[in-house]
């Protein structure tokens, strides 16, 4: 038997004993640094600016984060696409394929789903959405790399045949545009006004839903907004409207909003802050209780005569600890940003409520002459698992009250 299993091994079709695999993909970085592997997803090239990743889990949610526009995600854990992918766990408002995330590299080769939730294959998943991978990586290498040199701009190529111009893929590369002074947000925002009413996921119940009509009226305007953040919304009790990122201060205000959301997005806040900044400035000159995460954080600062700096590495992953100063509170939260806000340039009247307990860069702030305030990770993403979801009821209260004293109190 034993020999009748090698002959049939070392048949025609079977690789020669210990033979080289062929290379199917290629990263490409912009200094020319070309790091071999096996395609997965769609084929063809992507480029765009290399992060990492270090959360355990979601990656299909951090897949269609619409906040990584431009970029090709590292996961540092290897054990991607170990749960399949389903139609429930998407973050981008689009179902269908977006602009978003335009490659991931990934380190071990993606095996058979093994959850009951799950209704496709990673492979074919990324294939239908437009997403160029890469798997056979030393991804915690590659991440080192980052930290010590900064996020590099690259091109991912895969070519099942493995047919590659190296030369053209280095050239692309290191002609791409940095990420300063990118504008990301016309692709990933809403064509046009919508009402939100799903609330949060339960096991057995899936989403549910609201009925509008008697809840505090919320305008989130869409930079690149995820799902979960307007289902926490709405069950915080908000009667959701969504509008585009370039949505005028006067339509805003026409809507008779209690309250306005400024979401996550992609790119540069300065280059967005070009059309974003005055509609904000009006909004918060009209006292309109304000909240802003992400993107919509960053902005908040730039309307308050702040700046933005990029960020070596950005933050990006869910075991970011983080000090509530208004509570005393560490909160073990989800990060993806590479840009921060600068403290320094902020005026006396925004005072500072959150800092990364990893650099010290800031992460929240709050008027003291207006009811508003922001912060720069993800409450609504759950690695704590809960321990943000109370700035949704510092928002509701801050709408209520109008008074940002008892808002940080909630």
């Amino acid at each position: 038997m034993l020999q009748d299993a090698a002959a049939q091994a070392s048949g025609p079709s079977a690789p020669e004993p210990w033979a080289e695999p062929v290379a199917t993909a290629l990263l490409v970085l912009a200094d020319g640094t070309i790091l071999e592997g096996f395609g997965i997803g769609r084929t063809g090239i992507a480029d765009g600016e290399v992060c990492f990743n270090t959360a355990m889990t979601g990656y299909q949610e951090i897949l269609t984060d619409p906040s990584y526009a431009g970029q090709i995600v590292t996961f540092t854990f290897p054990h991607i696409g170990n749960v399949g992918t389903n139609d429930e766990d998407l973050e981008s408002l689009e179902a269908a394929p977006a602009s978003g995330v335009r490659g991931t590299v990934i380190a071990s080769a993606v095996t058979k789903p093994s959850s009951w939730r799950s209704s496709s294959h990673l492979d074919g998943w990324l294939d239908a959405r437009g997403i160029v991978g890469i798997t056979g990586i030393d991804t915690r290498a590659l991440t080192a790399r980052i930290r010590d040199n900064g996020m590099p701009n690259a091109v991912i190529a895969n070519d099942p045949e493995g047919r590659f111009d190296r030369e053209a893929l280095k050239a692309r590369a290191a002609a791409l545009a940095p990420m300063e002074g990118l504008d990301l947000v016309p692709p990933v925002t809403s064509r046009a006004t919508t009402e939100w009413s799903e609330t949060v996921w339960a096991l057995g119940d899936g989403y549910g839903k609201r009925a509008p009509g008697e809840g505090l009226k919320v305008v989130a305007i869409d930079y690149g907004v995820k799902r979960n953040i307007l289902r926490l919304l709405a069950q915080a009790g908000c009667d959701v409207t969504v509008v585009p990122a370039t949505t005028s201060a006067e339509e805003i205000l026409a809507l008779k909003p209690d309250g306005v959301f400024l979401s996550n997005g992609p790119g540069d806040p300065a280059a967005t802050g070009t059309y974003a900044v005055p509609v904000i400035r009006k909004l918060l000159d009209e006292k309109v209780p304000t909240f802003g995460i992400c993107l919509g954080h960053q902005l908040m600062g730039l309307a308050l005569g702040g700046r933005t700096v990029k960020m070596g590495q950005g933050h990006h992953g869910a075991n970011h600890p983080v000090k509530d100063k208004t509570t005393g509170k560490v909160e073990i939260v989800s990060m993806n940003h590479g840009f921060a806000v600068d403290p320094a340039s902020l005026p006396a009247s925004a005072v500072e409520t959150h800092v990364s307990l990893f650099d010290g860069s800031n992460c929240g702030l709050t008027l003291t002459d207006r009811p508003a305030f922001s912060v720069q990770h993800h409450p609504e993403a759950s690695p704590g698992p809960r321990d943000s979801h109370y700035l949704f009821e510092r928002f509701v209260t801050l709408m209520r009250s109008g008074e940002p004293e008892k808002a940080a109190n909630a």
